[in-house]
Order: structure tokens, then sequence, then C-alpha cells
């Protein structure tokens, strides 16, 4: 954000405009304002009020993060609050999220933030990650690094190839939806990552999904797990903390992985933490 502070807000709205792939004239009838005033608030020929800052973040589905920049630079003070997840005003947040994590189990869940650190996980994801590198364990732990590190889960994942490409994907569409820095940094570095050739890392699923979904194939010493996931996010937060977190839970894909899980473990023990908020 350090970059959109020297910004003036009409380039900030023209930058997020384009970012959309809206013109102006799509902009401004989403908005319901004529172009021509879209046009002045871009150029700076007129200031917008903070009530048209916060509609035209809203037409353009900018962060709360970056709408607090689009405030600031507009000159006005930002809106919305960024709290730990521990803090007593997010207590309710916090135990669904536990709720959600804990009732998945025998399943692997966790939550996430925006820049895909380890919030919480259930019992259920530790044990996984027995073979990764301590290193890559220390606080603040990033998952998709510790997926995709040739010290951390790749050399486990079946399906490697699959599997990059589509966390790849997904963190491009990411950084396309919201101009991080943080993200573009993580995605060049996970892109410079070796991938070797085997058949641990070339082997096919040997199921056909139709094209509806993209599995990781995980070999354990219990036989391969297959998982599909999802992605849960809190419906319209006004907390920035509760806007950037995100829920994955993984759902066995076939009977096997689900047998295997259901021996392994119990629902007896409370979640673990990981990394900071």
């Amino acid at each position: 954000m350090s970059n959109t502070q020297t910004q003036s807000v009409g380039n900030l709205l023209r930058d997020w405009r384009r970012r959309r792939r809206l013109s102006q004239l799509d902009l401004a009838c989403e908005a319901e304002i004529s172009s021509r005033h879209l046009s002045f608030l871009e150029t700076g020929r007129a200031q917008p009020s903070r009530e048209m800052v916060l509609h035209l973040a809203e037409q353009l589905d900018i962060p709360l993060r970056e709408r607090n920049a689009l405030l600031m630079a507009a000159g006005f003070a930002p809106v919305f609050r960024e709290r730990s997840l521990e803090d007593p005003t997010l207590q309710a947040a916090r135990r669904a999220t536990d709720l959600v994590l804990a009732g998945h189990e025998p399943y692997p869940a966790l939550a996430i933030d925006r820049h895909w650190t380890l919030v919480t996980a259930n019992r259920v994801v530790q044990p996984l990650l027995a073979d990764v590198d301590p290193s890559l364990l220390a606080p603040p732990l990033n998952v998709l690094r510790i997926s995709l590190h040739p010290q951390g889960l790749a050399p486990r994942i079946v399906n490697l190839a699959e599997w990059r490409a589509h966390l790849l994907a997904r963190l491009r569409r990411q950084l396309d939806a919201t101009a991080d820095p943080v993200l573009a940094d993580l995605l060049n570095e996970l892109s410079s990552y070796p991938i070797k050739s085997g058949a641990s890392y070339d082997r096919q699923t040997g199921t056909d999904y139709a094209g509806v979904l993209v599995p990781l194939q995980m070999a354990t010493e219990f036989g391969t797990l297959s998982f599909f996931s999802t992605t849960t996010v809190f419906g319209t937060p006004v907390d920035i903390t509760l806007s950037e977190l995100a829920l994955e839970s993984f759902f066995p894909a076939d009977d096997a992985t689900s047998e295997i899980l259901n021996r392994m473990f119990k629902r007896d023990e409370p979640p673990i933490e990981k990394g900071s908020d």
C-alpha cells in the first residue's frame, strides 16, 4: 500500500478501473454517474466526496485495505479497522473459525490470511507436515511455500505438475484482483522452484474428473491421499482481518482417503496453532 499512498485518488481510481477491465462508460453506468463526472474524478478536475469514494470502491470490488488507501488519498480518514483475530470484538468470528475447522475433522482444514500465511489449522494438518523442513515451519508459515518448495510437501505430491499449475493460476488471479506486491513477490518465488522429473512427480491420477476439479494427491506411509478443496470466506465483512481470512477445507476425493483418515484421527484434541495474525 506504500506505493498507493504517493498517488492521487484519481490515478488510483483509474488504475483499479483498468485492472477490472472496465471502460469509463462501463463503470459510470454501474455506479449510476455520468462518464464525464468520472473522467473529471480520474483526471483530478473534480474531487470525490467520501461517499463517492466508497461507492466507486464498492462497484470496483476493491479490497477493504485498499479502500482505506483510496480514502486517505482523497483526504479522508480510513473507515475500515484491522484487528487481531484475538481481539475481543472478533471473538464470535474466531469461535466460528475454530468450530468449522474442528468440525471438519478427520479431514484437514486451515485458515489463511491474504498472503497465504497460516493463521490456524485443525489437528489433522500437523501430521501431514511431518517431513517438511523445519525452516519452512517457522512463523510466519506460508501455505503455498510449504506446498511447492522442494523441501516442503512437493516431493510427496503425486500430481505435482498439475497441482502446482492450479496453485499458481489461483495466485495469479488473486494478484490480478488485489495488486498486492507481496503476492507478486510470492508468485515470482514459487515460479522459480524447480520441478524434478520422476514417477512421483509425473504419475497420472488415474481418475477422470471431467475438468470439474483439480485433486491434490499426496503420498504417505499409509497410502496415497486424494483431496479436493473448498474455500470459505466471511460474508459482508467490514473488518480488514475478516475480509482477508479464508478457510481452506480438504475433502476426500475417494473412499480410500476417507478410510485412511478415519482410522488415523479421532475428534478428541483441540486445533493446532501456527504462524501469527
